[in-house]
């Protein structure tokens, strides 16, 4: 215990060895983060028609996305009180770990045709997909304000390698799932299995020393030396207020959105035609345009502020609804544009919804406020999956994308309350 406070201690003095334990720290969540993002790629991708294929109907076709997302919700509060009070290395393995037992799970229930089991299993996969997306904050641990958003981009950014890779592999997955036996919608779970397992063991040996436990200390170094702080760098408890309202509100709604969206593209290109290889390739540039701009994104957001970059989120969704209810069913051309602006408009929105709440919180209580934020951003997602089942049903795809392009405008309004009621916000350091 002494040994590793001597450890923690050698940080506080030394903005030398701060950096470097600050890229020492990116570099690893990189690695993880490429693991991670093939292992969601697979419930993405199948997890609808998997549900589709063993329950024989469309109507809850998006329960899989809902209980996805409301597994993640559960997993995100966990992981948000674990890394609270051991760090980010305990949390986030621990949920990357309880996403690969799901993935198995899944994988078990299709070769038994258990719908339960399948259920069950998807819900604790959940934890990978919130841990995927809790991974991005441990950047920002000793990130500086103006670094922060690129922290997030760099994290975000790696996921793309995997997650473009997972959807694009559905094929092969499939075949070497049916080479043993296993139904092959499972196949891609085999290799979210594989994926999550190995970004969980990444982060649990390589993340020491613990980038917020490190970033902990120094702050409350910091305020012992500044008894009377009032002028710290953490904002004003309005202002905190507001920025954690509005980059939560922010995230939200690019969810709900996104996952309402994506999820019954693949049903929708199924009903008309399109193969497996085709919908994997459309859902794998979504996925891209979901991670691959994050580099520039990031410093957009950090250049030119949160709420900039906000409002381009917003307009960029609508368009990408809009361009889902109108295009033809049988138009890869099309459907590829508007799920890869789709991807961007999501892009767009958490990288300045998560650099508005780091922004807002302070240290002592961030890892625990960041989980329960993502808990809400889940039950959005859950919210959007299994509602966009019944629409389609009901209705149609493009109804459902009108919707979609309809809950994108609210967040124009939600930035213009926070810009009107925050003018102290304009006299602080940090673009917004």
């Amino acid at each position: 215990m002494s040994q590793k406070t001597d450890e923690i201690g050698s940080y506080l003095n030394s903005p030398e060895k701060q950096g470097w334990l600050y890229k020492r720290t990116l570099i690893i969540v990189v690695i993880s983060q490429i693991f991670g993002g093939a292992g969601l790629a697979a419930g993405v991708t199948v997890g609808a028609l998997l549900a589709q294929d063993m329950l024989g109907t469309d109507s809850y076709a998006g329960i899989p996305a809902a209980l996805l997302t409301l597994g993640s919700a559960g997993a995100a509060m966990l992981v948000g009180r674990l890394s609270q009070r051991f760090g980010r290395r305990a949390g986030l393995a621990a949920g990357f770990l309880a996403g690969g037992i799901g993935a198995i799970g899944v994988i078990v229930a299709a070769v038994d045709r258990n719908i339960l089991l399948l259920f069950a299993s998807l819900l604790v996969y959940g934890a990978g997909t919130a841990t995927n997306l809790q991974a991005r904050y441990a950047g920002t641990d000793l990130a500086k304000p103006n670094q922060r958003a690129t922290a997030v981009s760099i994290a975000m950014v790696s996921t793309t390698f995997g997650a473009v890779a997972g959807p694009n592999l559905v094929d092969v997955m499939g075949r070497f799932a049916e080479s043993l036996g296993i139904p092959a919608l499972a196949g891609p779970f085999i290799l979210g299995a594989a994926a999550f397992i190995l970004a969980g063991l990444v982060l649990l040996c390589l993340l020491r020393p613990d980038p917020y436990v490190v970033a902990k200390a120094i702050a409350a170094a910091q305020k012992k030396e500044q008894n009377q702080s009032a002028q710290m760098a953490s904002p004003t408890r309005g202002n905190a207020n507001r920025g954690i309202i509005v980059g939560a509100t922010v995230m939200i709604l690019t969810q709900i959105v996104m996952v309402a969206i994506m999820t019954m593209t693949p049903v929708h290109m199924m009903h008309h035609g399109h193969g497996l290889s085709e919908v994997g390739l459309v859902i794998g540039i979504h996925i891209g345009a979901m991670y691959l701009p994050s580099l520039l994104t990031g410093v957009l957001v950090d250049k030119i502020g949160r709420t900039a970059m906000a409002y381009a989120s917003g307009g960029i969704l609508l368009a990408a609804a809009l361009l889902a209810a109108l295009a033809p069913a049988d138009s890869m051309l099309l459907l590829i544009a508007a799920l890869a602006l789709l991807g961007l408009g999501w892009n767009f929105g958490l990288i300045s919804g998560t650099a508005l709440i780091v922004d807002a919180t302070d240290l002592s209580t961030r890892a625990k406020t960041q989980g329960t934020i993502d808990v809400l951003i889940a039950l959005a997602g859950a919210s959007g999956g299994a509602l966009s089942g019944m629409v389609v049903a009901r209705s149609s795809y493009a109804t459902l994308s009108f919707a979609g392009g309809v809950l994108s405008l609210l967040l124009i309004p939600v930035v213009i309350w926070s810009r009107s009621n925050s003018k102290a916000e304009q006299s602080e350091n940090l673009p917004m």
